[in-house]
C-alpha cells in the first residue's frame, strides 16, 4: 500500500484513448511489463549520465581554453587557462546562460535537484515537467563547466527522475508504479555517476521511495543495474576515485585507540555537515535580499566565485575548488596534499564557493562538494592526529574516505548510502567497521543539532514537509481512536465560558469545543486555540470558531485521514457514527496535534504548519 492514491493524468500527456485502453490491457497489473519499463528507464539514465559528462567537458574546454572538445578527465587538475586573470569572468558569463534558461523554461531546474524530486513524489503526485530533463542538463553543465562549484550527481538524479515521471504518466501507470519508477530513475542516475549500483538502490530507498516492497524494489534494482552497466560500457568499469585497497587494509584498524579516533572524526564531520547545510541557505537568503533580479544576483555571486578560483590558482598552482573538484579529492587520496593548513583552507573555500554558486541561483548538486569537504577534513584529521600521537595508525587516504562517507551520510540523511558508496569505491571489506562508526556518529551529531537534511530544508522553506519514516505503514494502519486523548465538550454558540474554567472542569486538560446551534454543528474550537487565550472572559466562540472540518467514522484508520485531507483545507476531524452527524452523533474530536506533536504526519505530507 502506497501513501498516496491515484491522480488524474494531465490531458497534454495523454495518449489516444485507444492506446490508453490497449496499454491498460497490456499492463493489467503485470509485473514483467513494469520491469521492462524499469529496464528502459535504466538505459536512458545511464546514457543521460554519459552525455551529461560530455556536455560538462564541452563547456569546460570552451570556457577555460576556447576550443571545442569533449575530452575531460575530472581526476586531473585543469591546466592554467590562457585567459589569465580574465578567467574570473568565466563563471559569471556562464551564469547568464544558466539564469536565462532557468528563468524562461524551468524554474525548478534551479538548485541541487534532489529536493525537487522528493517534492514531486510527495506533493506533485509524481508530475515533473518534461522540459526539466533538457534544461537541467544544459544549465547544470554550463554552471559546472564554466567553473561553478556544484556536483553533477543532483542534476543526473533529477533528469533520470523527470524522464521516469513523464514516461510513467504517459503510459498511465498506477500511482505506486509511477513513484517506484521515479525513485528508480533517481537511483539509476547516481549509480551510473559513481559506478555504485548498490549505493544507487540505497539512495532510492532512503530518500525517495514512499513504499518498500518487492513490487517497488525490484524495478529500482533493475534500473540501477542497467544504468551502471551502460555507464561502464561507455566510460569504463572503474570507480569515481582511485582508492587502493591495500592501503585501507593496512590502516583501517578497530583498536580502542582507533575506535576513539573514529568517534572524534565522526563528531567533527557531523558538525561540518551541519555548517555546510546552513551555509548554503544562509547565502540564498542573503542573495534574495539583495537589490536587482535573478540575473544580477547570480552574476554577482559567480564573479566572486571566479575571483576565488583565479586567486587559488595564482597562489597555489591549481584551480582546486572549481567545478566538481574531483581532482582535489583524488590528490588527497593519493597523499599529494599533506599540508593541514592548505587542506583546511580548501575545505573552507569549497564551502564558500558552493554556497555562492547555489545561494546566488546556480544549478547543480551538493554531493560532490560534500565529498570534497569530507576528503580534505578527513585528511587534515589524519595528519594532525598522527602529529599528536605518532602511534596512531590512520593514514590520510583512509581518513579522507571516511570523511567523504560521513559528510554525505550526515548532510543528505542517507547514512547507508554514504557508507555503502564508499565501500563500493574501495572494494575493501576492512573499511566497513570504520565506515559504520564515522557515518553513524556524523549522522547522529547532525541529527542532534537539527532533524533537517540538506534536501528537506529546502522543502520546509516551502512549507512542504516530508515524513522521516517514509516507508512506515504501521503508523498509517493505526485506528484514529488510538489518538483520542483530548476531551471535547458541546457548547451552544451563545454560551459564555472562560478557557480556564473549562480546563478546571476537565481535570486540568484543555478540551476541544464542539459549537452547536439548534442541533446543528456550527464549528469547532481546538484545545490549542483555547490554550492561547486562557483568561479570555467571556470566550468569544464566534471569533475563534473553525468552520471547516472532516467527518470520519469511528472505525477509520490514519491512512483514511490522509486520503481525505489531500482534498481539503480542514484542520479538524470530527469522529462520528454517521456521515452527516448531528451533535449527538459526535464521539470525539481530533486536531493535528492529537495525531502527532508539532506537525502531524498528515500535515507533513500536505505541507501544513502546526495548528
Amino acid at each position: 500500500m502506497g501513501l498516496l492514491d491515484q491522480s488524474p493524468v494531465q490531458k497534454s500527456l495523454r495518449p489516444s484513448r485507444s492506446l490508453q485502453e490497449l496499454w491498460s490491457q497490456i499492463i493489467g497489473g503485470s509485473a514483467p511489463v513494469h520491469f521492462i519499463i524499469a529496464f528502459f528507464v535504466g538505459v536512458v539514465a545511464g546514457l543521460g549520465a554519459v552525455l551529461f559528462r560530455k556536455l560538462i567537458a564541452f563547456f569546460h574546454n570552451l570556457f577555460f581554453f576556447g576550443h571545442f572538445s569533449f575530452a575531460y578527465d575530472t581526476l586531473q587538475f585543469t591546466a592554467t587557462s590562457p585567459w589569465g586573470i580574465w578567467i574570473l569572468l568565466a563563471p559569471a558569463i556562464g551564469s547568464l546562460g544558466v539564469a536565462w534558461m532557468v528563468q524562461n523554461f524551468a524554474p525548478e531546474a534551479r538548485g541541487h535537484g534532489v529536493p525537487e524530486v522528493m517534492d514531486a513524489i510527495y506533493y506533485q503526485r509524481g508530475f515533473m515537467r518534461p522540459q526539466v530533463v533538457i534544461v537541467k542538463a544544459i544549465a547544470s553543465a554550463l554552471n559546472i563547466g564554466s567553473g561553478g562549484s556544484v556536483g553533477r550527481e543532483g542534476p543526473i538524479i533529477q533528469m533520470g527522475a523527470a524522464f521516469a515521471a513523464n514516461l510513467s504518466r504517459w503510459l498511465r501507470l498506477e500511482e505506486w508504479q509511477r513513484y517506484a519508477l521515479i525513485a528508480a530513475g533517481a537511483g539509476g542516475g547516481i549509480a551510473a555517476t559513481f559506478n555504485t549500483p548498490i549505493g544507487g538502490v540505497l539512495f532510492a530507498i532512503e530518500l525517495m521511495m514512499p513504499e518498500i516492497s518487492a513490487r517497488t524494489l525490484v524495478p529500482v534494482m533493475i534500473t540501477t543495474g542497467t544504468a551502471t552497466y551502460i555507464s561502464r560500457f561507455f566510460l569504463g568499469n572503474h570507480p569515481s576515485f582511485i582508492i587502493p585497497a591495500l592501503h585501507i587494509a593496512g590502516t583501517a584498524h578497530t583498536s580502542p585507540e582507533m575506535f576513539a579516533a573514529y568517534l572524534l572524526l565522526g563528531i567533527a564531520i557531523g558538525l561540518c555537515a551541519w555548517l555546510f547545510m546552513r551555509s548554503i541557505y544562509w547565502f540564498e537568503d542573503m542573495f534574495d535580499a539583495l537589490p536587482g533580479n535573478y540575473y544580477s544576483r547570480h552574476f554577482s555571486g559567480m564573479v566572486v566565485v571566479g575571483a576565488i578560483i583565479f586567486l587559488v590558482d595564482y597562489f597555489y598552482g591549481h584551480y582546486y575548488v572549481e567545478g566538481v573538484g574531483y581532482a582535489t579529492v583524488q590528490a588527497v587520496l593519493n597523499t599529494q596534499l599533506v599540508f593541514p593548513g592548505l587542506l583546511v583552507l580548501l575545505a573552507l573555500l569549497k564551502l564558500l564557493v558552493t554556497s555562492l554558486t547555489l545561494g546566488s541561483g546556480g544549478s547543480g548538486g551538493t554531493f560532490s562538494p560534500s565529498l570534497f569537504i569530507g576528503a580534505t577534513l578527513g585528511g587534515t584529521f589524519a595528519i594532525i592526529g598522527h602529529y599528536l600521537d605518532p602511534t596512531l595508525d590512520l593514514n590520510v587516504m583512509t581518513a579522507a574516505a571516511l570523511g567523504m562517507a560521513g559528510m554525505v551520510g550526515a548532510g543528505t540523511g542517507a547514512a547507508m548510502t554514504g557508507a555503502v558508496m564508499i565501500f563500493e569505491m574501495t572494494g575493501d571489506y576492512n573499511i566497513v567497521i570504520p565506515l559504520i562508526i564515522v557515518v553513524s556518529v556524523a549522522y547522529g551529531v547532525r541529527r542532534l543539532i537539527t532533524p533537517d537534511t540538506i534536501y528537506t530544508i529546502k522543502l520546509i522553506r516551502r512549507k512542504h514537509y516530508v515524513p522521516e519514516s517514509r516507508q512506515s505503514n504501521l503508523y498509517l494502519s493505526l485506528p484514529v481512536s488510538s489518538f483520542i486523548d483530548t476531551p471535547f465538550i458541546r457548547l451552544d454558540i451563545q454560551s459564555r465560558w472562560s478557557p480556564n474554567r473549562l480546563q478546571r472542569l476537565h481535570l486540568g486538560k484543555m478540551p476541544h469545543i464542539l459549537v452547536e446551534s439548534s442541533q446543528h454543528i456550527m464549528g469547532v474550537i481546538p484545545a490549542s486555540t483555547l490554550a492561547e487565550h486562557p483568561s479570555e472572559l467571556p470566550l468569544d466562540l464566534k471569533k475563534h470558531l473553525q468552520t471547516e472540518w472532516i467527518i470520519v467514522s469511528e472505525q477509520a484508520e490514519i491512512v483514511d485521514l490522509l486520503i481525505k485531507i489531500r482534498y481539503s483545507k480542514a484542520n479538524i476531524f470530527i469522529i462520528s457514527k454517521g456521515e452527516s452527524p448531528s451533535p449527538e452523533d459526535v464521539s470525539a474530536i481530533l486536531a493535528w496535534n492529537d495525531v502527532a506533536p508539532g506537525v502531524g504526519l498528515a500535515g507533513r505530507l500536505r505541507g501544513e504548519e502546526n495548528v
